[in-house]
């Protein structure tokens, strides 16, 4: 005891802090103090370890804002929704981050196209990298409030510094030219850096069409569009299925 109240002490200085309750919870458990000087060490920063990437799996969900609790154990890979059997799981791996490539994800309304990109968001966040969620209405308003306040320039740089974005429901709402251009800006900064889902209820074909400028749309889709994986969910919509 005398001996363990000083190294409690020094833990806690250390910032160690989920040692010093391992170390308290095991004071009296026998096959504890029966291991040995290494093993025992090797729990005990174990626990550490554990708790801080638990802390820090929360503080990246905080600043990602996903709308969702989903995650890719939740995926249900044998729906049918047009996707090549264990494509899912290829992309749950991440690797398509690690290249800086985008993910397009388009399908009708209810097929799960705002799921798939929030558990793989989840995965993102789990293995330690930023993530940023925005539906395309919510990033207008942020576009238009940083715009009014002087500080669009900061916004583009915090977009810009994430490795992966979400931007959902692409092609819901007219885009301005003035956020056509701002678009432009969000994906020149992020091409061949980091990486993009976008989800939309419209086909990739069509986006050219919705954007509604030659010049900008042949921008915009040039950095999206062809370093993208893409997923064409189809079938009825999911939410009808869970009324029934």
């Amino acid at each position: 005891m005398m001996l363990t109240e000083p190294l409690l002490d020094q833990l806690q200085q250390l910032g160690l802090r989920a040692m010093v309750r391992a170390l308290e919870r095991d004071r009296g458990n026998a096959d504890v103090l029966a291991m040995s000087f290494d093993e025992r060490l090797s729990l005990l920063a174990g626990h550490e370890i554990a708790e801080r990437q638990s802390v820090r799996l929360a503080q990246r969900l905080r600043w990602a804002r996903l709308p969702q609790q989903a995650c890719v154990e939740a995926l249900d890979t044998k729906a049918v929704r047009g996707i090549e059997r264990g494509r899912l799981g290829q992309l749950t791996q991440l690797q398509w981050i690690d290249q800086h490539l985008n993910l397009l994800i388009t399908g009708p309304t209810g097929v799960g196209k705002s799921f798939i990109a929030c558990a793989l968001a989840h995965q993102a966040c789990r293995a330690d990298l930023s993530v940023r969620y925005l539906r395309l209405p919510r990033l207008t308003e942020e576009l238009l409030r940083a715009g009014a306040q002087h500080k669009k320039s900061a916004f583009f740089t915090h977009l810009a510094k994430a490795d992966l974005i979400v931007i959902d429901d692409f092609g819901l709402t007219p885009l301005s030219d003035e956020l056509r251009r701002d678009l432009l800006e969000i994906v020149d900064d992020r091409f061949d850096k980091k990486s993009t889902i976008i989800t939309s209820q419209l086909p990739v074909n069509d986006w050219h069409r919705y954007l509604d400028d030659p010049t900008l749309a042949d921008a915009i889709l040039d950095r999206l569009v062809h370093n993208a994986h893409r997923l064409e969910l189809k079938g009825d919509s999911m939410r009808k299925t869970r009324k029934l």
